[in-house]
């Protein structure tokens, strides 16, 4: 899993069917001291994340296995939103 940050929502007014109901957010890739990892992507929205909100997301195969239609058109899905991160060291 990885973290990101919402930091906005993607309108289409047309999607693939098995999309259909389900929010996309813009979601920047961070690292656990909130700095910028990378450019930003679109990622299909499981848990109602919203803007702002540091979440957890998954890539690749694993972004389907949230989704109801396991044979969806995703790369990636928001699948937990962060309450906080403590640092251990």
């Amino acid at each position: 899993m990885n973290l990101a940050k919402v930091i906005g929502t993607i309108w289409a007014t047309q999607k693939d069917k098995n999309l259909e109901g389900l929010k996309m957010q813009l979601i920047q890739p961070i690292t656990p001291a909130h700095k910028n990892d990378g450019r930003a992507i679109i990622a299909v929205d499981t848990v109602g994340a919203g803007i702002g909100a540091i979440v957890f997301y998954v890539t690749a195969y694993e972004a389907v296995l949230p989704l109801a239609h396991k044979l969806s058109l995703v790369d990636a899905s928001i699948v937990g939103i962060v309450d906080r991160i403590e640092d251990t060291v």
